[in-house]
């Protein structure tokens, strides 16, 4: 399990996909459209384009997308008033959707003594009584 949504290698965790699934060179390499040197140099990187990302989570059947709306959850600053008010014509995404992870990740903070509760409210802007749900339905304690 991903321990840090801050500093996410989008290569490594494509690699581990990769080898969980068995999934073989020469198939990857004909989806990707890539040679076995372009394949491990894309292990290797950071961040990538996101029309390559979209393959891969189309091949590897994952949304990897998702790492970086768990980082934006976790770590995006809230928006200022005066852009709130703004309209747009993009969609509207609901920010505070919770995945499972994002709730291990919190608990954990919690329980290792890394974060206490309020710290977690405040920094995170998790409502007090969604953090105190969370303890009481998935806390092994």
């Amino acid at each position: 399990m991903l321990n840090n949504f801050k500093d996410i290698h989008i290569g490594s965790l494509i690699k581990q996909r990769v080898k969980e699934l068995n999934v073989e060179t020469l198939r990857i390499c004909n989806f990707m459209k890539c040679n076995e040197h372009v394949l491990q140099e894309m292990f290797l990187q950071k961040d990538m384009n996101t029309d390559v990302l979209l393959k891969w989570s189309k091949l590897l059947e994952y949304d990897f997308f998702r790492f970086y709306t768990q980082h934006l959850i976790l770590f995006a600053p809230p928006l200022s008033r005066n852009l709130k008010k703004n309209k747009t014509m993009l969609p509207k995404f609901r920010k505070n959707i919770y995945t499972r992870e994002i709730i291990d990740f919190v608990l954990e903070l919690i329980n290792t003594g890394e974060k206490t509760k309020q710290q977690i409210i405040e920094e995170y802007r998790i409502p007090k009584t969604t953090l105190y749900k969370w303890v009481s339905k998935y806390d092994d304690k």
